[in-house]
């Protein structure tokens, strides 16, 4: 019963909050770096909101997944405008490269000396900018969480910054942000919402809160991804998703991941696709994997029990078993047109290496059980 639980400073949630960041924003400083996806006509209300305000801010647009390199020249932006916070706005790699600026705009040296694996791992010594989080889709829970994935493309990786002075100050989450999100985007993120609150939930580092988070999050996740799939102007299925994205955040930062994101770190970081379809896939292939290694040598493990607890959230039937969970997880993912991980560009004969590097990452210390080589090649199989 020992744990510890951190989130943003602030949240607010639901229909119309994006209104109250322009004054919430001007506590905290007078010239912000915005950083936006590549739709950044999404922030125009935003930026209405700062400049209502007499605040100051000068854009950086991140075009796909942020590099390191990408990164650097968003301090760089930062430093060069003045700024003294950073909002983010836009999905979660635009939060992701927001939370960066602002860790390393206020810490000397470059983005290598505090990166995980390709870097020197040292802590951040200075507290970061104050930032502000504002997603625009439903998925990373990124607005919460304590670290920031960045792709370095000559690695063939993608690694954390991270450190507990990287939450946000605030998280302004507002489902109606999300109206315009198309399918494919919604299929997606909402994907990396239900794979983060499942492997939060079996991790080896679940506690109570956590529990309850990711118990909530998979309920509303599997009343509500398919029919904002197939209809995006749903504003109440919009809302409850982007609630279970902000509850899986919450439960993942402090509860850890486990297989599926061990494995979609080191594939984002060599093929061109969506983390969250990448996720999509490999989920029910890391259930059956995890299911199966759980029964035959720690049975008494409680993920075990958790299995069979989620495949009864997700189905809504009370005598549902775990494998029942892994048929609807891939029932799920072939109604939401998510592709299987050769049209992503996965071979196997890529598949000792993804393997090797996999082991090594940094979400596999939550799986709840510790696997083979052997099984870690046969997710890939069951995902190819």
């Amino acid at each position: 019963m020992n744990f510890e639980f951190a989130t943003a400073g602030r949240i607010l949630f639901g229909r119309g909050v994006l209104k109250q960041l322009g004054p919430f924003t001007a506590t905290l400083g007078r010239r912000a770096l915005v950083v936006t996806g590549h739709a950044s006509g999404r922030a125009e209300r935003l930026l209405e909101g700062l400049a209502g305000q007499g605040l100051h801010f000068a854009l950086w647009p991140v075009e796909g997944e942020p590099t390191v390199q990408a990164v650097a020249r968003g301090v760089e932006v930062a430093r060069e405008a003045g700024c003294d916070l950073v909002v983010g706005i836009g999905g979660g790699s635009a939060v992701d490269a927001g939370k960066a600026i602002a860790a390393l705009a206020a810490n000397p040296g470059d983005p290598f000396d505090y990166l995980e694996i390709i870097g020197r791992d040292q802590p951040l010594t200075n507290i970061p900018l104050p930032f502000i989080a504002v997603p625009t889709t439903a998925g990373t829970g990124a607005e919460v969480t304590r670290n920031a994935v960045l792709a370095s493309p000559e690695h063939g990786l993608k690694v954390s910054l991270r450190s507990p002075l990287m939450l946000p100050q605030a998280a302004f989450v507002d489902p109606e942000l999300a109206l315009t999100v198309p399918p494919d985007v919604t299929a997606a993120t909402g994907m990396d919402a239900l794979s983060q609150l499942l492997e939060s939930f079996v991790s080896a580092r679940a506690n109570p809160v956590t529990d309850a988070l990711c118990r909530k999050g998979l309920s509303l996740a599997a009343h509500s991804l398919r029919r904002v799939y197939e209809d995006g102007l749903d504003i109440a299925a919009r809302e409850e998703m982007a609630l279970a994205a902000l509850l899986s955040g919450m439960a993942l930062a402090n509860a850890g991941l486990g297989a599926v994101h061990g494995f979609a770190a080191v594939l984002g970081g060599t093929v061109q696709a969506p983390h969250g379809a990448l996720c999509a896939r490999l989920l029910p292939a890391v259930m059956t994997a995890n299911i199966e290694a759980l029964e035959r040598r720690e049975p008494q493990n409680h993920a075990l029990a958790r299995y069979t607890l989620t495949a009864r959230i997700l189905t809504g039937f009370e005598r549902a078993e775990a494998r029942d969970g892994v048929r609807w997880v891939e029932e799920l993912a072939r109604d939401l047109a998510i592709p299987p991980l050769r049209e992503c560009g996965v071979s196997s004969s890529d598949f000792a290496v993804i393997c090797e590097n996999a082991s090594k990452a940094s979400s596999m210390k939550g799986n709840p059980i510790t696997l083979t080589a052997e099984e870690l090649k046969e997710i890939l199989e069951r995902a190819l």
